[in-house]
């Protein structure tokens, strides 16, 4: 379990603050080949370099992005490890709809990791990008 802890801490090290380091090296070393994310239950899923992708933009869509771990529950047996996660970041520009106003957020993330043969081989997660959205509206009218 100790590798797949290693993997785990690599995972959200690279979601941490991405504009500051080697998101590529990080999430190919942690992440299989063939690792899927999934955002939703009729998502196709999003494949290692696509996603190593979409990290490295968020460096730059957000000015402060911290991604932190509060909580890992963990099941050997069925092959998966959940983490809860909180998102604390600053937009660098108009984030779904809402314009810049200099605002941040602060919002909840579950992940469930499958793992087989001491490999990351996918991820469901979910964000609160409700809850995000609304505390920018609100910083926005203050």
């Amino acid at each position: 379990m100790s590798d797949i802890k290693s993997k785990i801490l690599a995972f959200y090290d690279a979601l941490d603050q991405p504009a500051t380091k080697d998101v590529s090296t990080l999430l190919t070393a942690a992440l299989s080949s063939d690792w899927k994310s999934y955002g939703s239950d009729t998502d196709p899923g999003k494949g290692r370099e696509a996603f190593i992708a979409q990290v490295q933009m968020f460096g730059k869509a957000f000015t402060s992005l911290e991604w932190s771990i509060v909580e890992v529950v963990r099941s050997p047996e069925q092959g998966k490890v959940v983490v809860r996660s909180r998102i604390t970041a600053t937009p660098a520009g108009d984030f779904r709809g809402v314009p810049h106003n200099g605002g941040s957020f602060s919002v909840m993330t579950i992940d469930i990791h499958t793992f087989e043969n001491g490999q990351l081989i996918a991820a469901h997660h979910v964000e609160d990008w409700a809850s995000a959205v609304e505390q920018l509206r609100a910083a926005g009218a203050a």
